[in-house]
């Protein structure tokens, strides 16, 4: 990554690393209801995707 931003004459700068601070619980109705919409999203979003991979 750094060679290809060089390329275009921009100094690469380290950036920190940035942790997770919060915890998700995703067991439960609550929890159930979280991944299904994030499913749906990611399905929606590579639809085309997941297409040409149910037809491999």
């Amino acid at each position: 990554m750094n060679k290809k931003v060089e390329a275009y004459g921009v100094e690469a700068v380290e950036r920190p690393k940035i942790k997770a601070t919060k915890k998700l619980d995703l067991s439960g109705d609550l929890g159930q209801q979280i991944v299904k919409s994030e499913t749906k999203l990611a399905l929606r979003t590579h639809r085309k995707t997941f297409e040409k991979l149910a037809h491999m």
